[in-house]
C-alpha cells in the first residue's frame, strides 16, 4: 500500500468513550487487588446493608462487596482476554488457511465451519466445560473454543474477498509461500474489520464466562470473578436484598459497553461513509488550504486518489476554479473526471483514499475536519440520472426541502416557499402540483429541473454538474444548459461541468481541463477547443473522435443515392 493511500484515523466520540472506559477497567484490574485485596478477603459482620463503611454491604460470609467486586475485575478481564485470544487467533488461522487450500478441500472446510456455526456457542461452551471440568482455565478454553467457528467463518468471508484481488494472484504466480501470503497479503487488508470483530467477541466472551461461573462451571472458590459473585449473591437477591448484585452487574455492563463502543468506533473509522469517504491527507491541517484560496473558489494541489490496494486512479492533479467561472472537464470514461469532482464534495466511492498537498473550497479546508452543514450549503450536485437520485417512495416536496430543513433549520413552510421560488426560476410548469407528485410522475426534463432547483436553493458557491444532460433529449438538454448558464451569470456561481460532449463544453464553459489516465494532460480556454489550437496528442485525438455535423451532412447525398439504389433493386 502506498503512503498516499494511508488514511487519517477517524476518532469518533464512541471510540474515545470506549477506550476511556476500557482503560478505566484495566486500571481497576491492576490497582484494586493491590489496595483492596485485604478488605475484599477479610471476614466481618455478615449480610450487612449498604453503609458508609461498606458501600454495597457485605455478603453472607462477611466480605465487603464493593471491594470484592473491584478486585474481581482483574481475573474477569484476564479470563475474557484469554478466551478472546483463543477465538481470534485460532479463528484467523482457520479462516485464512481455508482460502489457501485446493478448491475441494476449501469447500469441505467451509461446510464444516458452517455446521459448527449453526451449533449454539454457549451450548458448545457448556459441553466443553463439562468435559474439561470446572475451573478458571477450563472456562477460558471452553469459551474460546466456542467462539472459534464464528470468528473463523467471518475471517473466511473477508479472506474470500481479498484473495480475489490481483496482487494476491500475482503473489501466487510468483510462488510466495502460504505464511507470507497470509502475513503480507491477507491480514494487512483485513486488519480493520478483524479489530472490530475482536472487540465484539470480547464482549460476548465476558458475558459467557460470567454465565459459566454463575452456573458453577467457571471459577471455583477461593477465586472469584463477576459471575461467581453473582452466584454467591443469588440467595440475598431472592431474599429481597438486590444490592449485593449491583457491583458485579454494573461492572459487567460497563465492560461490555466499553468493548461494544470500541468495536463500533473501529467500525466507524473503517466505514467508507464516515472515515474513508473523507480519507484526505495533506501537509496542511489547519487554516486555509493555501494562499491561492483567496482568489479561487476551488483550489486543489497534487490530488491523488487511490484504491485500498494502493492503485492510483487520479495521479497528482492540480487546478483552480474562480468565482463565477464554468470549468469543463472532458475525457474518456475512467479518466478520473467524476472522482475528481466527488473528492471536492467528499463523496468518494467506498474503498478509495485521497491525499493532497492542499484542497480548499470557498475558505473550507477540505483536508481537515469539515462541518457537513457548511459543506452541504457550499457545494451542490447535479447528477446524470435524476431518476435514480430521487427516492421513488417519497413525494418531490419532501425530498426537495430536505436540505433546507436539515442544514438551514427552516420550517417546512419556509423551505417549501424557497423551493417553489427555485422551481419557478428554472421554468418548472405547475410547481405547486409537482411538489405533491412522486418522481415517476415527472418527465426526465422535469426531474432534472427539480434537481437544479434543489441545487440552487442553498445559494452554493460551487455547483458540480456530472453529465447533467446526457440522459435527456436535445430540446430538454438545451433548456437545462441555459438554466445552468443563467445560474452562473445571475448568482456568480462557479460550476464544474463534466461531460463527454465536446460541443456542449465548448459552448458553455470558460475553461476546459482534459483528463486522461487520471492526469490533466491539457488546460485550455474553451474558445480554443479545436484541433488547430490544442497541443496535446490526446486532446487532438479526442476532438478528432467527436462527430462533425458538417461531415454528417456531406454524407447525406451518398445515403440518398444508396437508398434509391436499394429501392431500385427491390423492384
Amino acid at each position: 500500500m502506498t503512503k498516499s493511500s494511508i488514511r487519517r484515523f477517524n476518532w469518533t466520540p464512541g471510540l474515545i468513550v470506549g477506550i476511556v472506559l476500557l482503560a478505566a477497567m484495566a486500571l481497576i484490574g491492576v490497582l484494586a487487588p493491590l489496595f483492596l485485596g485485604t478488605a475484599a478477603n477479610t471476614l466481618g459482620d455478615r449480610s450487612l446493608a449498604p453503609s458508609a463503611e461498606h458501600l454495597l454491604g457485605t455478603d453472607q460470609a462477611g466480605h465487603d462487596m464493593f471491594a470484592r467486586s473491584l478486585v474481581a475485575t482483574r481475573l474477569t478481564l484476564m479470563m475474557t482476554l484469554g478466551a478472546t485470544a483463543i477465538a481470534v487467533l485460532v479463528g484467523i488461522i482457520i479462516g485464512t488457511s481455508v482460502w489457501l487450500m485446493p478448491r475441494r478441500a476449501r469447500e469441505g472446510s467451509l461446510r464444516v465451519i458452517d455446521t459448527m456455526v449453526a451449533f449454539p456457542g454457549l451450548l458448545l461452551a457448556l459441553v466443553v466445560a463439562a468435559i474439561l471440568g470446572a475451573g478458571a482455565i477450563p472456562a477460558v478454553i471452553a469459551i474460546g473454543v466456542a467462539g472459534i467457528p464464528t470468528f473463523a467463518r467471518l475471517t473466511a468471508n473477508l479472506a474470500a474477498q481479498v484473495s480475489q484481488r490481483e496482487y494476491v494472484s500475482t503473489a501466487r504466480l510468483l510462488g510466495v509461500g502460504n505464511r507470507r501470503m497470509v502475513v503480507d497479503h491477507l491480514l494487512p487488508n483485513m486488519a480493520e474489520p478483524l479489530f472490530v470483530l475482536a472487540a465484539s467477541n470480547f464482549a460476548q466472551s465476558l458475558t459467557a464466562i460470567s454465565a459459566l461461573s454463575f452456573v458453577g462451571l467457571g471459577v471455583q472458590s477461593p477465586q472469584y470473578d463477576y459471575g461467581k459473585l453473582l452466584n454467591e449473591a443469588l440467595p440475598s437477591l431472592l431474599a429481597g436484598r438486590p444490592e449485593q448484585t449491583v457491583g458485579p452487574a454494573v461492572l459487567i455492563v460497563i465492560t461490555g459497553l466499553a468493548a461494544m463502543l470500541l468495536g463500533d468506533g473501529l467500525a466507524a473509522a473503517a466505514d467508507p461513509r464516515s472515515g474513508r469517504r473523507a480519507a484526505f491527507r495533506g501537509t496542511q491541517q489547519k487554516g486555509t488550504a493555501s494562499a491561492a484560496s483567496s482568489t479561487a473558489i476551488v483550489n486543489v494541489e497534487n490530488l491523488v486518489i487511490s484504491t485500498s490496494a494502493g492503485k492510483p486512479l487520479v495521479k497528482g492533479i492540480s487546478f483552480t476554479i474562480n468565482r463565477g467561472e464554468i470549468v469543463g472537464i472532458v475525457g474518456e470514461s475512467g479518466s478520473g473526471k467524476s472522482l475528481t469532482a466527488m473528492s471536492i464534495a467528499r463523496l468518494l466511492p467506498d474503498g478509495l483514499d485521497a491525499s493532497a498537498a492542499a484542497m480548499g473550497l470557498d475558505g473550507i479546508n477540505l483536508l481537515g475536519k469539515v462541518d457537513q452543514k457548511t459543506l452541504a450549503q457550499t457545494v451542490s450536485l447535479i447528477y446524470q440520472d435524476p431518476g435514480s437520485t430521487f427516492n421513488p417512495a417519497l413525494k418531490m416536496g419532501t425530498q426537495l426541502t430536505e436540505v433546507l430543513r436539515t442544514h438551514r433549520g427552516q420550517s417546512r413552510a419556509v423551505a417549501r416557499t424557497t423551493i417553489l421560488d427555485a422551481l419557478r426560476r428554472v421554468k418548472m410548469t405547475l410547481p405547486e402540483k409537482r411538489m405533491g407528485q412522486h418522481p415517476h410522475e415527472l418527465s426526465g426534463g422535469m426531474r432534472q429541473r427539480a434537481m437544479i432547483a434543489a441545487a440552487m436553493a442553498t445559494s452554493p458557491s460551487l455547483i458540480i454538474a456530472d453529465e447533467p444532460t446526457t440522459a435527456l433529449d436535445v430540446t430538454v438538454q438545451a433548456e437545462i444548459l441555459r438554466e445552468i448558464k443563467r445560474l452562473n451569470r445571475d448568482f456568480d456561481t462557479a460550476v464544474m461541468f463534466i461531460s463527454h460532449d465536446i460541443g456542449v463544453v465548448k459552448a458553455l464553459c470558460d475553461r476546459v481541463l482534459v483528463m486522461n489516465g487520471g492526469e490533466i494532460v491539457e488546460e485550455i480556454n474553451a474558445s480554443q477547443l479545436d484541433v488547430d489550437s490544442v497541443s496535446h496528442p490526446y486532446t487532438k485525438a479526442l476532438l478528432a473522435a467527436t462527430p462533425s455535423v458538417t461531415e454528417k451532412l456531406s454524407e447525406l447525398p451518398v445515403l440518398e443515392w444508396r437508398t434509391a439504389e436499394m429501392k431500385e433493386a427491390s423492384r
